[in-house]
């Protein structure tokens, strides 16, 4: 069984699964917190890609409730000067894996999530439509957590018992010149071994 850091009290007794809406079952190191920044998939799309992107709010900085707040449109734009430029922005990835390794799950895998923006993927436009998005508490050049690797594990087995990928990208990959994260910081090597995925299904690094 993977290795991995849990707040305190906590202790990993079984894999994370999703139940058939699309929500992780409650586990230690897990929670969820819906967002209202979803919609409905178009009809007879199914899921094919995982997203991984990084986040911090404010930038640079981890830890404190921001994300989930700007995620779940609480964020007091008052808290930090460099709040007040994402007012008015809806947003919110399916998941965010923070810095101690929890996971918050804000949408159901099978709701479309706004967290790809414009985006491509081979040859298909609107990302979101057919992506599962995961947001890593972190910048590009600031390496990850050994609890945010073994968490993302833990995670993508949950995700492929339940859909069936095609590939996995990270946003610098499907919005390339607009986006650069997760940035070169983020262990693609390292995730392949953890996640099992084959080569073919990640992004040339």
């Amino acid at each position: 069984m993977l290795s991995r850091t849990h707040p305190p009290g906590q202790a990993l007794t079984k894999p994370w699964r999703l139940d058939r809406h699309g929500w992780l079952h409650p586990a230690p190191g897990t929670r969820l917190a819906p967002s209202p920044n979803v919609d409905e998939r178009p009809a007879g799309t199914s899921v094919s890609l995982l997203v991984i992107h990084n986040i911090s709010l404010p930038p640079g900085q981890f830890g404190g409730p921001y994300i989930e707040e700007l995620f779940t449109n609480r964020l007091d734009f008052a808290a930090h000067p460099w709040f007040e430029r994402l007012r008015g922005l809806r947003v919110c990835a399916h998941f965010l894996i923070t810095r101690e390794g929890e996971v918050i799950q804000f949408a159901s895998t099978h709701a479309r999530a706004w967290h790809a923006g414009v985006s491509t993927f081979a040859g298909r436009e609107r990302c979101n439509d057919f992506s599962i998005g995961i947001e890593l508490e972190g910048t590009d050049h600031t390496p990850f957590t050994d609890a945010q690797y073994d968490a993302l594990a833990l995670l993508t087995h949950a995700l492929e018992a339940r859909h069936t990928f095609a590939a996995v990208r990270g946003h610098e990959h499907i919005a390339p010149g607009r986006k650069t994260d997760p940035g070169p910081a983020f262990d693609w090597q390292r995730y392949r071994a953890l996640g099992g995925w084959l080569p073919r299904q990640l992004p040339r690094t």
